[in-house]
């Protein structure tokens, strides 16, 4: 039987991190919300009512996630305003990824309940996926493997300079 090697050198980080224990019993999101090491943590934007960030154990470079700050599980406990930011930030972070990554498509949405398939089912959160003309190749295919281009950092670092206040401007 062949052995799958994955090469994942930022995972490194997750196994040292003597933190990971201690949230295990409170909302990663909120966590990141209420901490202000918005690099750490791969946040990009912060509105009024919700933030950018990227997803750290991404399906693809440049995979972000749009989070209100209130804690929900539920859309009907979002107020019209903190709805209304969401869409804005959705759809001014597709513009920004279009810019900054040149996609040829994204997938988006909301996986809402476990059952769906939320990895935080607690604290709801959409998903912005970019995608290229045949980023889904013989790896995953036949070698089961999804190989990621672009160290996590680095495309924070590239994402960091779209994702201005000017480009994100919701009034």
């Amino acid at each position: 039987m062949s052995q799958k090697v994955l090469w994942a050198p930022w995972r490194m980080e997750y196994i040292l991190d003597d933190n990971k224990e201690s949230l295990k019993d409170r909302c990663l999101f909120c966590q990141i919300a209420a901490e202000s090491n918005d690099p750490q943590n791969l946040v990009l934007y912060r509105g009024e009512h919700a933030y950018v960030l990227m997803n750290r154990y991404p399906y693809n470079n440049g995979h972000l996630m749009v989070v209100p700050f209130k804690h929900v599980n539920d859309l009907r406990q979002l107020s019209a305003p903190m709805f209304q930011e969401l869409m804005e930030l959705f759809r001014s972070s597709v513009a920004c990824l279009q810019l900054a990554l040149q996609a040829d498509g994204f997938n988006g949405g909301i996986n809402l309940g476990k059952i769906a398939g939320a990895g935080i089912d607690a604290h709801l959160h959409f998903h912005i996926v970019p995608r290229w003309q045949g980023d889904y190749n013989f790896m995953p295919v036949i070698g089961e493997i999804k190989v990621m281009p672009q160290h996590l950092r680095e495309t924070y670092e590239n994402l960091a300079k779209y994702f201005t206040a000017e480009r994100m401007n919701l009034k």
